[in-house]
């Protein structure tokens, strides 16, 4: 990979906003879900002390969760040790439903901070967690633009709720 140096470039950088914070009185889709009482349409698999799981509406795979704290916020550094420690234990228990349902062989993990890192709610932090299968992409998404998810959002829905009612803590 070739790299050019191009130091005029840091003073553009800078001139950007380095947080998004929400505006007053303006909620994220996150919130707005976490305080209905709909779960099943608003794709709530489970709801905890300090955060939730949620299933990605628009799953780059079948199974796609987030795990999401219930204060709004969109810095990491905001967060609690609290909020943080319950956030980290209900992604190992993701991760437990979905090896149980949907026997994944690897997962993509992780949470995209700031509107420049990908983060399509940048007001909100919330984490993702990606079940993965050996030949999961292939040619739909390069030749049809086009992702395939291989079984109803709401029978996973089903089967993950179940499993975090089964399994409480």
């Amino acid at each position: 990979m070739k790299r050019m140096w191009s130091p005029w470039r840091s003073e553009y950088i800078a001139s950007f906003k380095t947080a998004s914070r929400p505006k007053k009185g303006s909620e994220s889709f996150f919130t707005a879900a976490r305080k209905g009482r709909a779960d099943d349409k608003n794709l709530i698999v489970w709801r905890g002390t300090s955060c939730f799981v949620i299933m990605n509406r628009y799953p780059y795979n079948s199974g796609h969760l987030m795990v999401v704290p219930n204060r709004q916020t969109g810095s990491l550094q905001d967060l609690s040790q609290e909020e943080l420690t319950e956030i980290m234990l209900t992604v190992q228990r993701s991760i437990r439903a979905l090896d149980a349902v949907m026997r994944p062989q690897g997962y993509n993990f992780g949470a995209n901070l700031g509107r420049v890192s990908g983060a399509g709610v940048d007001t909100h932090v919330h984490f993702h967690i990606v079940p993965r299968w050996n030949g999961d992409t292939n040619f739909m998404p390069v030749l049809a633009d086009t992702k395939v998810i291989s079984e109803d959002m709401n029978k996973t829905l089903k089967k993950l709720q179940k499993f975090f009612r089964e399994e409480e803590i």
